[in-house]
């Protein structure tokens, strides 16, 4: 029977002169015959060498097979293996007595070119590609295929995207080989919004307080503005977990999620979520023992703990006592222990005893030794030299191991504007506990710091231009070094800005300098500015500049400020000077009260302030900022020996002409016209050309002269406070809470307040203007433009401007990203205030009130910008209706 099928065999080569075997049609083993194997041919478009191909199959020339059988069963599962082909089929080509010789025919898989997504953002893709490694020349098959398509599909599932669709296409590339383009398209669909959220076995709390317990998984409410009912998997999963911190901040420790279930009603296109609890007991603290502590004292570590026998347990508030990990300078135990050296510290709660409702707990104490800082380096400045970076650090080598230290370090690089403070990250490096010392890396990447300021646009009237440049990590001694110039000298943290701003009616031209590290080696900083103006007289009805009548301001500052140790090292003495000389000529605009003259300014500035909010100075998520200032004038008034309440008119040869009736105008003397009310010299009295000339002693005051010898020296002091915190109120959003008081006041102020009475009084220079967008393009008087959204810029005061201010605003603020390349966030506000022209009207619940909303947008290059939407909900003073609806571009204000 056997040479039977042999001879058959035999036939059918002789007839096809080939016999196909592959690892689906193959004849039985046991009909096979032994050949020796003499020869492999690989055939096919293949890119491997074809003897590596035939070592992978596990073949060998002279060894002995089996045609049909097991060895080229056993060849075409080790190829397939491989994945990299999609046909495998072993031919006989030749027989020569005992001897065989095989063809080995393979289809290679093809092999990824490049990718293409539809659907999603650009910046996306290349997360994308790398997420399910597309990398070009990986083999395509359907395996790579499924999987891309899941897990795609599967990542937008996570983020609330059910109804994500993903389809994949291949495309042979015709420019090269066997190679493939993938084109991915991504089809998000919308979010699906959650329309139920319910709770099983829940008596203690109701389902709408453990709801309220979730943060981030809402169910739909028409109502609530703040949080969107969108699913999210990995912020519900940590919602599950508050769910559970709900019930052991109120006395269940043994509370737990037993099942929760997430299915969608296609029909509804809806989501419903299902929780399953375990409430557990109430328990209570019992007996808390400290053991191993010899540091610090039971005493004080139970004033920290701030629990006591017969509380409610509280599993939260105890694991935040002890470790609070959501704040880095907690004021919790194992702190205590790291801001004082022991870095090696490990405090542990242990329940010691539960007996009926009440839970015994000792916290076991282990100190360790205490720990020093040994080698401090800083890498990714690339820009900013070392000494910049260093003076800043408060870990230095051979002091004891603080984590406040360690904080504080962190925010004050990051308060230097020159890194992206939400990149700062200290890596510990050889922490040695037998030693006792710990080595600190800040990985650093730095930021652009310098800032263009660029602006055109049309205002009272007239085209204005604006060009401003600031270095904010300018080198000032390396400003000949032309090997410096990258393209500016910088690196040493000064600060440089010159600003240029002109128009067809004034022009304003200044240049400041700053030092934060005066000398090199103590935290003092010296700054000085100069700057000048000139205002031509603009006539807003004629709409024409008169440049013969001007209006110029030339001023000088020079300031010390100093970082103190008392009460704490976030305070800052400051000090300066001023000097600013208002020059009049002809300038009769109702702004003043004399339109020829000059006036001097030379004030002395002190101010206390202390500032310890959080590391990003763009975004604060955390502390506060306080400032008082008073800034004053020397009392001229005291020693001059000028009565101000019955100053007159010193040049007693000016008489004012008066014609009889009828009579408008005549010739002086000089063939000059001469008008009614004109002032004329004396000696033309007896030229006979004048009908009646008042004597000198019915002449009126000159009141213009007599108010520019009032305020040839302005005389003055203003006081000023600003408290400014930052709260997280959750998560990212951050309540920003402000409180503003000015005063400007006078030496003499029983003679009078008013810009317009006799008396010297409080000055016309230096006044407070409340409204609108806070800033203001040039400053002719010294004024200060304080911010009140929702009310056209300086309305809410008076045209000379007010003696005092208050203002009172609440901002939630929440970021968008805060990436080095832009930090963007949204807001929304609550503002009121008002100013006042003295006390005998101070009012501080008689405010102007609004509302609104806005964003922020900061870049390194061109500093902030924003813009706010804001509803005032009063009237302007002197009108009726409120002020509604007003848009206010900010550029280039404070954060």
């Amino acid at each position: 029977m056997q040479n039977q099928y042999y001879k058959l065999f035999l036939l059918l080569l002789i007839l096809g002169n080939i016999f196909h075997i592959n690892a689906q049609d193959r004849l039985p083993f046991d009909q096979g015959k032994k050949y020796i194997l003499s020869d492999v041919n690989v055939l096919g478009k293949i890119s491997y060498n074809q003897q590596t191909v035939v070592t992978f199959a596990g073949l060998e020339k002279g060894q002995s097979i089996t045609v049909p059988g097991e060895e080229i069963s056993n060849a075409i599962k080790k190829l397939g293996k491989l994945g990299l082909f999609s046909e495998i089929d072993f031919y006989v080509n030749k027989i020569k007595g005992d001897s065989i010789s095989l063809d080995l025919n393979i289809v290679e898989l093809p092999k990824l070119n490049e990718v293409k997504f539809t659907g999603v953002k650009k910046a996306k893709v290349e997360e994308l590609i790398k997420e399910n490694a597309l990398t070009k020349g990986k083999i395509v098959n359907e395996n790579l295929l499924t999987t891309t398509k899941n897990y795609l599909e599967n990542k937008y599932k996570k983020d609330g995207y059910f109804n994500t669709k993903v389809t994949i296409r291949t495309i042979a590339d015709t420019t090269s080989g066997n190679n493939v383009n993938m084109l991915v398209g991504i089809d998000k669909g919308d979010k699906i919004k959650i329309e139920k959220i319910a709770f099983e076995g829940n008596t203690k709390f109701s389902d709408a307080r453990l709801r309220k317990a979730m943060k981030n998984t809402k169910q739909i409410n028409r109502i609530r503005l703040l949080k969107a009912s969108k699913f999210v998997k990995s912020k519900y999963n940590d919602d599950l977990n508050k769910v559970v911190d709900a019930y052991k901040e109120k006395g269940y420790r043994d509370a737990r999620i037993i099942s929760d279930s997430v299915w969608l009603d296609k029909k509804r296109d809806k989501l419903a979520i299902n929780i399953k609890v375990e409430e557990g007991q109430k328990y209570y603290f019992g007996d808390i023992k400290f053991i191993g502590n010899s540091v610090y004292s039971d005493k004080l570590l139970n004033e920290i703990l701030g629990i006591n026998k017969g509380d409610v347990y509280n599993g939260v508030l105890l694991e935040k006592r002890i470790a609070d990990k959501t704040k880095p300078d907690g004021e919790d135990i194992t702190n205590l222990y790291q801001n004082n050296g022991y870095l090696f510290s490990n405090i542990n709660p242990v329940e010691v005893k539960t007996a009926n409702d009440t839970i015994d707990f000792e916290i076991r104490v282990t100190e360790g030794p205490i720990a020093y800082f040994n080698k401090i380096s800083v890498v990714g400045n690339d820009k900013t030299n070392d000494k910049v970076i260093y003076r800043e650090l408060r870990t230095k080598p051979g002091e004891k191991y603080s984590k406040e230290d360690l904080v504080r370090t962190i925010r004050e690089i990051g308060q230097l504007g020159f890194f992206d403070p939400e990149a700062i990250e200290p890596k510990f490096k050889n922490v040695d506990p037998t030693a006792g010392t710990v080595d600190i890396e800040y990985h650093l990447v730095e930021k652009g710091s310098s800032q263009v300021e660029l602006q055109g646009g049309y205002g009272g009237g007239g085209f204005i231009g604006t060009l401003g440049l600031s270095f904010n990590n300018f080198s000032i001694k390396n400003i000949f070094n032309k090997a410096a110039y990258k393209p500016l000298p910088m690196g040493d943290g000064q600060k440089v800005s010159l600003r240029a701003q002109a128009s067809s009616y004034f022009q304003t031209y200044s240049l400041s300098f700053s030092e934060p590290w005066f000398g090199g080696k103590k935290p003092i900083s010296f700054s000085t500015s100069l700057s000048h103006s000139k205002q031509f007289l603009y006539t807003g009805s004629s709409s024409s500049v008169d440049k013969s009548r001007s209006f110029n301001i030339t001023s000088l500052s020079v300031g010390i400020a100093k970082r103190l140790t008392v009460p704490d090292d976030y305070f800052v003495l400051s000090n300066s000077v001023s000097f600013q000389y208002y020059d009049l000529h002809n300038y009769n605009s109702g702004l003043f009260t004399f339109g020829n003259g000059a006036s001097r300014n030379l004030a002395f500035t002190t101010g206390l302030s202390r500032n310890n909010k959080g590391v990003n100075p763009v975004f604060p998520t955390r502390g506060s900022e306080f400032s008082v200032s008073a800034k004053f004038t020397l009392p001229y008034s005291l020693f001059n020996g000028k009565d101000y309440a019955n100053l007159k008119n010193e040049e007693p040869y000016k008489l004012k002409y008066s014609a009889t009736s009828g009579l408008q105008t005549t010739a002086n003397t000089n063939g000059e016209i001469v008008q009614e009310g004109d002032y004329i010299n004396e000696t033309a009295t007896n030229s006979g050309v004048y009908q009646k000339v008042y004597s000198y002693t019915d002449a009126k005051t000159d009141q213009g002269k007599v108010d520019q010898e009032k305020f040839k020296w302005l005389e003055y002091y203003k006081i000023k406070f600003k408290a400014d915190w930052y709260t997280k109120i959750y998560g990212n959003l951050i309540l920003r809470s402000l409180g503003e008081f000015g005063y400007l006041g006078a030496y003499n102020p029983a003679r009078g307040v008013s810009v317009n009475d006799k008396n010297r009084g409080v000055v016309p220079f230096e006044r407070f203007f409340v409204g609108g967008d806070g800033l203001a393009n040039y400053s002719l008087d010294g004024r200060e433009v304080v911010q009140l959204r929702g009310y056209p810029n300086q309305s809410l005061s008076s045209q000379s401007g007010d003696a005092i201010y208050n203002k009172f605003s609440l901002e939630l603020r929440y970021p968008i990203t805060l990436k080095a390349a832009a930090s963007i966030y949204a807001l929304t506000f609550l503002e009121a205030g008002a100013s006042y022209d003295n006390f005998r009207v101070y009012n501080p619940f008689l405010l102007q009130r609004s509302a609104g909303f806005g964003i922020r947008i900061f870049m390194p290059a061109f500093g902030l910008l924003g813009i706010d939407f804001a509803h005032g909900f009063d009237a302007i003073p002197g009108q009726i209706e409120k002020s509604g609806w007003q848009t206010h571009f900010i550029i280039g204000q404070q954060f």
